[in-house]
């Protein structure tokens, strides 16, 4: 079954085209890896699937709903996708418990007792349980990052949306977040779509590695094609010369 599709999808911003033509389908359960150049539509590509950016043209479904339809609820779609940012967006004035709990009490007005419960739970699957009563501006950016991965599952959703969710971190920190994301795709059946530019992520979890440049998707292919083999795409080619290398 499909979680994810686009066909023909276009964005603009004003005149800038920052999605050519997009066709792409994914399965329930894998784990997607997108990679590419800075400036290729990797974050806005990830932004359309819950409807942080609008497509001009094509379609798009997400579990089901079309979000090129105006009537398709937005919320609806956002309880079922998760998204962990870059930067991520906890609230300074909440401890670290009630930035869990927060979006399921209201969002979907679970018990108390059953969301704190799940939220410790949470808490412990990502190596932070000594923390639930500290702030956001108390812990590293690791640290903080892996309170923003516990937070979106605390919605159980069946897909989670990763925007370089590694790039605004200091180097020794990576490893705990990335780890904490390979236990996610092994240990569930949660839908993935990451845009990294970890390539040891993407060889080691990713079901299959889409590979972005100026707003095109130039190559989908398995991460042992794409890797271990010969990316059909010389710009993809180019791309992986570059990264192994150094």
């Amino acid at each position: 079954m499909s979680m994810i599709e686009f066909h023909d999808v276009e964005k603009y911003y004003g005149k800038f085209h920052a999605l050519y033509n997009v066709n792409l389908t994914i399965e329930a359960g894998e784990t997607v890896v997108l990679i590419g150049p800075s400036g290729s539509g990797k974050s806005t590509l990830i932004r359309t699937v819950n409807g942080l950016e609008r497509i001009n043209k094509g379609q798009l479904i997400v579990d089901g709903f079309d979000l090129a339809d105006k009537k398709t609820d937005m919320n609806k779609i956002r309880k079922n996708v998760g998204m962990v940012f870059q930067h991520f967006n906890l609230y300074q004035n909440k401890t670290v418990l009630e930035n869990i709990m927060l979006a399921p009490r209201i969002v979907l007005k679970r018990d108390e007792d059953k969301n704190k419960k799940l939220a410790m739970q949470l808490l412990d699957k990502v190596g932070l349980a000594d923390k639930a009563e500290s702030y956001p501006a108390q812990l590293s950016g690791g640290q903080a990052q892996r309170i923003a991965i516990a937070r979106s599952l605390a919605m159980e959703p069946k897909c989670i949306l990763f925007d370089e969710p590694t790039s605004a971190l200091d180097p020794e920190m990576i490893d705990d977040v990335l780890n904490v994301m390979k236990d996610i795709a092994r240990d569930s059946s949660m839908t993935m779509l990451v845009v990294t530019h970890e390539m040891g992520f993407a060889r080691e979890v990713g079901d299959r590695v889409v590979f972005m440049a100026d707003g095109h998707i130039l190559e989908d292919d398995t991460k042992e094609k794409f890797f271990d083999g010969q990316p059909s795409n010389e710009r993809a080619r180019q791309f992986l010369s570059k990264i192994i290398k150094h």
